[in-house]
């Protein structure tokens, strides 16, 4: 199975993802032109991209546990996913600046900073930023891969931000967006290094 899976990941090529990418979103806006998304199709649309940019986050995160742990090599996927949860992190927060809030910059900025749902994601927003501006070769070989890397740690952050802002948009408490939020933790986890244990007194290598 790993095997197959890693076969399957070598023959898919990157511009695949962005080919399907703009696909959920025209779906979204079909859905709304036929009055399918309920009394409130911009809440709806809002919510669908912010849970489609949380999914990426936590599918690129999940791929260097699945070298690790399972085996499984996904690594030339991470910068394509990454890339398209910033596009969708983008679409969700334009769809709350233009079609929810309708350009009231004052009412924006008050909500940003009296609503902690709203700082929170917005703090997660702009830690992605550079990470999106520097995902490119040109960024790593001006940086160093050091930098680059250290640089890039702060998508760590930045995803725990995201599921805690999608657990309290709920307002109550979901088992859906808990899940979610487990998940990122036990991902985060999974990356730590945990330090080797010291030798017991008097213990003899084998």
């Amino acid at each position: 199975m790993r095997n197959a899976i890693n076969s399957f990941a070598r023959r898919v090529p990157n511009w695949a993802f962005y080919a399907l990418a703009p696909l959920p979103v025209a779906w979204l806006f079909f859905q709304a032109a036929r009055g399918s998304l309920g009394v409130d199709p911009v809440k709806v649309i809002e919510h669908e991209l912010g849970l489609i940019a949380l999914q990426l986050l936590i599918a690129g995160l999940a791929i260097t546990p699945l070298r690790r742990f399972a085996g499984i090599n996904l690594i030339k996927w991470r910068r394509p996913i990454g890339l398209l949860a910033f596009v969708y992190v983008i679409l969700h927060l334009a769809t709350w600046v233009l079609l929810d809030m309708q350009l009231y910059w004052d009412q924006m900025l008050k909500d940003i900073y009296k609503r902690p749902y709203i700082t929170i994601g917005m703090v997660g927003f702009v830690l992605l930023v550079p990470l999106a501006i520097t995902s490119n070769n040109r960024s790593l070989r001006r940086m160093g891969a050091a930098a680059w890397q250290k640089l890039h740690k702060l998508v760590y952050p930045a995803i725990l931000l995201g599921a805690v802002h999608f657990v309290m948009v709920q307002k109550v408490w979901e088992v859906e967006a808990l899940s979610y939020l487990a998940i990122t933790l036990g991902l985060l986890a999974a990356r730590l290094k945990l330090p080797r244990r010291a030798p017991a007194p008097g213990a003899t290598r084998a």
